[in-house]
């Protein structure tokens, strides 16, 4: 938890949602066309503070922190479950594992080999990165409905829908005043969730030693500033309570041990990426390393 008010942090949240409202009341009057690409980056944009939001920022006051990052701009991940399931990611010893890392892409090797085809052969479309931007929001919130399905008797579940649908229902009265029409607006919600799929394709990869499993992609350009500089995601779960706009100067200072610490999983940029694998899967479906 920060001791202090983060300027940086408070000022992009305020742009935000400043800009997110005009593109729900102001842009459809010059273009819908406009409006939707706008909104989608809005949506992304809040997406990423709230990660900020969960790790302790940007203000002293965690309830003052949870009312700035509460409003449900993507329709269909509650906060309290996003800030659940992430705390719960960031115990490194389990990342990757497909049971105990609510994050994680990979598949246990049995059940993979349990799966349809039909449903193999759209897991392994959804593991190239064209596949992540089309598939991957459709596939990654049926996986979270279904997981929270699952746990619906687990209070911290219940209490994180609960919380969720009033903060649901004010946004669906503010779409339906404006003159944004609600199918233009989901649109823009999927999109946003595809924009961070771009962040999530490669965060992490099967390794044997949990240091070595989050990337450093050393992209300053406007997806970093998108993804508030997780793109540096090893130095992230090494300091994780550090804010956004001091992990590049983190990495600066002491590049060749956070290199050294993830065995070199490290990428120049996302152009790098989408070059690489647009239409290449990176990994496998089923965990190398792990088979229960």
């Amino acid at each position: 938890m920060t001791t202090k008010f983060e300027i940086p942090t408070l000022a992009l949240l305020a742009a935000t949602y400043a800009l997110w409202a005009g593109a729900l009341f102001w842009s459809p009057g010059l273009s819908l066309w406009l409006a939707i690409p706008l909104l989608a980056l809005t949506i992304a944009q809040q997406s990423s503070l709230q990660h900020e939001i969960i790790h302790g920022h940007p203000t002293p006051s965690r309830a003052l922190n949870t009312a700035l990052g509460c409003p449900p701009l993507t329709l269909v991940i509650p906060y309290l479950r996003f800030r659940d399931t992430h705390l719960a990611h960031h115990r490194d010893s389990r990342l990757t594992d497909p049971y105990d890392d609510p994050e994680s892409n990979f598949l246990d090797g049995g059940d993979w080999e349990r799966l349809p085809r039909a449903l193999r052969r759209l897991l392994l479309w959804n593991n190239t990165l064209l596949g992540r931007l089309t598939l991957g929001p459709i596939l990654g919130t049926l996986h979270f409905l279904r997981s929270d399905w699952t746990s619906r008797h687990d209070p911290r579940v219940m209490r994180g829908w609960l919380w969720h649908l009033p903060g649901l229902a004010v946004l669906l009265a503010l779409i339906l005043l404006s003159p944004t029409p609600l199918w233009a607006y989901v649109l823009a919600a999927y999109l946003a969730l595809a924009l961070l799929r771009i962040r999530t394709f490669l965060e992490h990869r099967a390794h044997e030693a949990s240091r070595a499993r989050s990337v450093i992609i050393e992209d300053r350009g406007p997806l970093a500033l998108l993804f508030l500089n997780n793109n540096l995601h090893a130095v992230h779960h090494m300091h994780p309570n550090v804010p956004w706009y001091d992990l590049p100067g983190l990495l600066r200072t002491d590049r060749a041990r956070y290199l050294n610490a993830n065995d070199n999983y490290h990428y120049r940029s996302y152009a790098e990426i989408f070059r690489r694998y647009f239409l290449t899967r990176k990994d496998p479906v089923a965990h190398p390393l792990w088979r229960r």
